[in-house]
């Protein structure tokens, strides 16, 4: 007897945000020929690269059963943490902009530095699906649910701080406060640590100057329009020029000498000025009917442990990219958050890819 395909639509919409993501790279890469000529067919090469291996590893990874991951949560966290560290490794670790976030891997001619937050995020859904699963009933009660869970949160909490790196742990925390709330945690119990992180947040903006100039920015876009507030000008000058069909392929202007980041954390600004409304709105479709297909697939799943796996990942990855989009309307404060499938970022988009054959994965064995 053949086991279950996975869901072909899910399926067929992570090749269509991989693919279109891959055409919006291509273009907005083009920006680096006003600064190294050679730049843009490595870069680009670089990206495919990590695609094509992206999309194999979702194939095989869709082929693993989702009881492996419950079998080795507590195994997969721990590597993830300790892979995590070794940016504090002096010789190891690769720092930037006063931030330790990367590890650079040299292989022969090329270079590829990689973020091991992002195994971390994964890493730390992967165990929390198979803790709160365990839980059952307890995770309603304070004592032995709430409190062992934000002493849970801590760990990635603390280690993303001292990178830092505000943006990811945002992301957890999002997708952990959703996978608490389904697996049966309180309302009341979450109010608490909303209460907790306002006052952390609030500590990291007196204490953090780019935390306060980001809080600034949001608040107040035309403070500081050299300084600060550059990017999230510029990225709406960019997206306003676009009108509602765009400039068309490669033919942003902002790309070129006005945004920073063109690849990075400003490229739904590239695709909004080349593309226009019609091409970020159905972008932003295809996110909604990914997120709303990936709950499906959570629902359908035949025990806890699938359901809240699938729903982590897809929360992971939805809140990511939405938390990029908004930052670059101006909807809420910059982050550096990289859209998802989209921006440059091969661990973001290698790990997505892998994150999305476990939805696939779990997607085989839906209940009937």
């Amino acid at each position: 007897m053949k086991s279950p395909r996975p869901d072909r639509f899910f399926f067929g919409l992570i090749l269509a945000l991989a693919l279109a993501g891959f055409l919006v790279f291509t273009s907005a890469s083009l920006g680096l020929l006003g600064k190294s000529g050679a730049s843009f067919t490595l870069v680009a090469i670089k990206q495919g690269v990590i695609l094509l291996l992206g999309l194999g590893a979702m194939l095989a990874v869709a082929k693993i059963p989702s009881n492996f991951w419950k079998k080795y949560a507590l195994i997969i966290l721990i590597i993830s943490i300790v892979i995590t560290l070794l940016v504090f490794i002096p010789g190891v670790g690769l720092a930037s902009g006063g931030a330790k976030r990367w590890i650079l891997i040299p292989l022969g001619s090329l270079s590829f530095s990689f973020q091991p937050a992002e195994v971390l995020k994964f890493g730390f859904i992967v165990y929390l699906a198979a803790w709160l699963a365990s839980l059952k009933d307890r995770i309603a009660s304070f004592k032995k649910g709430f409190l062992p869970f934000i002493l849970l949160l801590a760990i990635p909490g603390v280690i993303l701080l001292l990178q830092p790196n505000t943006s990811i742990l945002a992301v957890i925390t999002i997708a952990s406060l959703a996978m608490f709330l389904v697996a049966g945690g309180k309302f009341r119990h979450l109010a608490i640590l909303f209460l907790a992180g306002s006052l952390v947040l609030g500590v990291l903006i007196l204490t953090r100057p780019y935390v306060k100039a980001r809080v600034m920015t949001y608040l107040n876009p035309s403070h500081d329009t050299a300084g600060s507030s550059w990017q999230i000008n510029q990225a709406l000058i960019a997206i306003g020029s676009g009108g509602l069909l765009g400039r068309g392929f490669g033919q942003s202007v902002q790309k070129f000498k006005f945004l920073p980041e063109p690849i990075g954390d400003s490229i739904f600004a590239v695709a909004g000025e080349e593309f226009g409304l019609l091409g970020t709105t159905t972008l932003v479709i295809l996110f909604l009917i990914f997120t709303l297909w990936g709950l499906k697939i959570a629902a359908r799943a035949p025990d806890q442990f699938g359901r809240l796996l699938a729903l982590g990942i897809v929360i992971l990855i939805v809140a990511q990219s939405f938390i990029n989009i908004g930052a670059m309307l101006g909807l809420i404060p910059l982050t550096g958050a990289p859209l998802i499938f989209i921006s440059q970022g091969g661990s973001a988009l290698f790990l997505a890819l892998i994150e999305a054959g476990v939805v696939l994965s779990i997607s085989r064995s839906r209940a009937k």
